[in-house]
């Protein structure tokens, strides 16, 4: 686990219970800013849960009164070169991409603020799921800097209107507004956010894995296609999943009105 110094704690925890990764976001202190280090840390256990075998959901949470800060400044700011900041912006997004290329959903557990780069990392997921005091911003323009990398990942989430707006303006959002415009999937009262993120993880886990895993590479795919092209992939995506065990199951467990028993 990476320390920001031998004397701190991990930047970053990882739990593994029944195939469920809970990740934590552990700079309380810093509003969970994105360091070096804590990018890092996030990379490294992404390349670690995508060799596991039993792997079923990833939730992403953070220790403290905020998710995410966005970037370090402080750090940012020590290192004024283009080769420096191109580096680390790039860094961020392999670790946004990353989270996408985990072959099981990733669920963003929010308290508090995501602001910038923490707003970037929200819309990352797969899913997310706010506590019902939570608000996000992208607020780089306020210091001069466009968020340009957010950008990607929010103007995938949200329409292209509200996301210039969020860009330009920099204003927060609250949880209920973050649902409306589509950066979130549910909203909970804080005290039932756990609870709510748990129920999500629960019917996620019941499904087939080689269906999910089918599934969620054939949706970030065919995204990027024309039409037609992406109809041509889900065709294909579609046959090679009929050809799987689980397929086989599962219609027959329909047609015999039975639960099916998912292959492991």
């Amino acid at each position: 686990m990476a320390l920001d110094s031998p004397a701190q704690a991990p930047l970053l925890t990882r739990t593994l219970s029944d195939g469920v990764a809970t990740l934590c976001l552990n700079r309380p202190a810093q509003f969970n800013a994105l360091s070096e280090g804590l990018l890092d840390a996030l990379r490294a256990e992404i390349d670690t849960l995508a060799r596991e075998p039993s792997l079923r959901c990833v939730v992403l949470e953070a220790a403290g009164r905020a998710f995410c800060a966005g970037h370090d400044l402080r750090e940012m700011r020590s290192q004024p070169s283009f080769d420096y900041y191109l580096a680390l912006f790039r860094k961020c997004g392999g670790v946004m991409q990353g989270l996408q290329a985990l072959p099981v959903p990733v669920i963003a557990k929010v308290r508090g603020i995501a602001t910038a780069a923490g707003c970037q990392l929200v819309a990352s997921c797969d899913l997310a799921v706010a506590a019902d005091d939570a608000r996000f911003a992208v607020s780089g323009i306020n210091a001069g800097l466009f968020c340009s990398t957010p950008a990607v990942a929010l103007s995938r989430n949200v329409s292209a209107k509200r996301a210039f707006e969020m860009l330009v303006t920099a204003r927060f959002i609250d949880a209920p507004q973050a649902l409306d415009w589509g950066l979130l999937n549910d909203v909970a009262p804080a005290a039932e956010l756990d609870a709510r993120v748990r129920a999500l993880v629960d019917v996620i886990v019941a499904k087939s894995p080689a269906a999910i895993r089918y599934g969620k590479r054939m949706f970030y795919a065919q995204r990027q296609m024309p039409q037609a092209e992406a109809y041509d992939y889900a065709a294909e995506v579609m046959a090679r999943n009929m050809m799987e065990e689980d397929a086989a199951e599962g219609i027959d467990a329909f047609l015999q009105k039975r639960a099916p028993r998912w292959r492991q």
